[in-house]
């Protein structure tokens, strides 16, 4: 039943939007229902927003979702000139679907991609591995407050899951998470001077921090006198160039492995584009370790893993 309150005012109005990003007309709704109090608004928003997205998941249920998107959140990239103690890694990608590319081109998905990005990062936990790149369980990150990268005081708070419904109620698409990996791990112990982790990624087809395919590597980078190196300014901005050419040279190929194979789907057996493919990835990496002086005993740059999505791929 709906109050007789007098009409919401523009301020509130303009104030509930601000916390919910609900159409206008929604926020006067819900203000009227609620006799223009700001609190039960937000309230009456969400139980209006669970109950529709609840029936419209329902029935797009179904439906084949194989648009959509990979968003990476890298919150911290490794080792540098300002962490002396061998640089924390903590990255995710993942990849959010609907059914159209309308869709998957709208602000709001976009934004809920990143987001999601954002809680995988700021929430995964390190785990004791011989792998970098760990999966995501899907049920645990659904259950998982949303974090917002872009609002961290919107309301009202919903979980990954409550806002992939929330956003089928207003798009009227089917919206899946279909998988995410993240990397957290902690600075190496006892190699501060002579050995860091790096984190390079690239997304092709990209708006900020989307992308229709997206990579995701973790790089090693060893010196004898690494530190000095990385107060350097010119070094470090030429090591990002090459972490960024990496990444691209992954995400444009068909590259599975990171020199297993004897053919071009390892990718230090393709030919490197950022130096016109006269060269290949491997010989490039060992050439730039050379060129800066780092490549005496034992040091350089090398690939340790990669991961490469490409939106709606079959999964292995």
């Amino acid at each position: 039943m709906y109050s007789t309150t007098s009409k919401p005012s523009l301020q509130l109005v303009a104030q509930l939007r601000k916390l919910t990003d609900v159409p206008i007309s929604k926020a006067r709704e819900a203000l009227s229902a609620r006799g223009n109090n700001l609190e039960a608004a937000l309230e009456w928003l969400q139980q209006d927003l669970t109950t529709s997205g609840a029936q419209k998941a329902a029935k797009v249920a179904g439906r084949e979702a194989r648009e959509g998107l990979v968003s990476v959140c890298v919150l911290s990239s490794g080792r540098s000139s300002s962490t002396l103690n061998g640089g924390v890694l903590r990255a995710a990608m993942i990849e959010l679907n609907c059914e159209t590319d309308f869709v998957a081109r709208n602000e709001l998905f976009t934004q809920l991609a990143a987001d999601i990005a954002h809680t995988t990062a700021f929430l995964t936990e390190h785990v004791h591995s011989s792998n970098f790149i760990q999966p995501c369980p899907l049920d645990l990150l659904n259950d998982a407050p949303l974090l917002s990268q872009k609002n961290s005081n919107l309301r009202p708070p919903s979980t990954v899951s409550g806002s992939i419904q929330d956003l089928i109620a207003k798009v009227g698409e089917r919206v899946s998470l279909k998988r995410a990996v993240a990397v957290v791990h902690n600075p190496l112990q006892g190699h501060s001077g002579t050995l860091g982790l790096r984190l390079a990624s690239y997304l092709h087809g990209s708006s900020g921090f989307h992308g229709r395919i997206g990579s995701l590597a973790v790089l090693a980078l060893k010196a004898p006198n690494l530190v000095n190196h990385l107060a350097s300014k010119t070094f470090v901005q030429d090591l990002e160039r090459l972490e960024r050419a990496v990444a691209r040279q992954i995400t444009g190929f068909e590259t599975l492995s990171v020199q297993s194979t004897a053919d071009e789907t390892s990718l230090y057996n393709q030919p490197f584009m950022a130096s016109g493919g006269q060269v290949t990835v491997g010989a490039a990496l060992r050439e730039w370790g050379r060129e800066r002086g780092i490549a005496q005993e034992g040091g350089g740059v090398e690939v340790l893993e990669f991961v490469k999505w490409s939106v709606g791929e079959d999964m292995d």
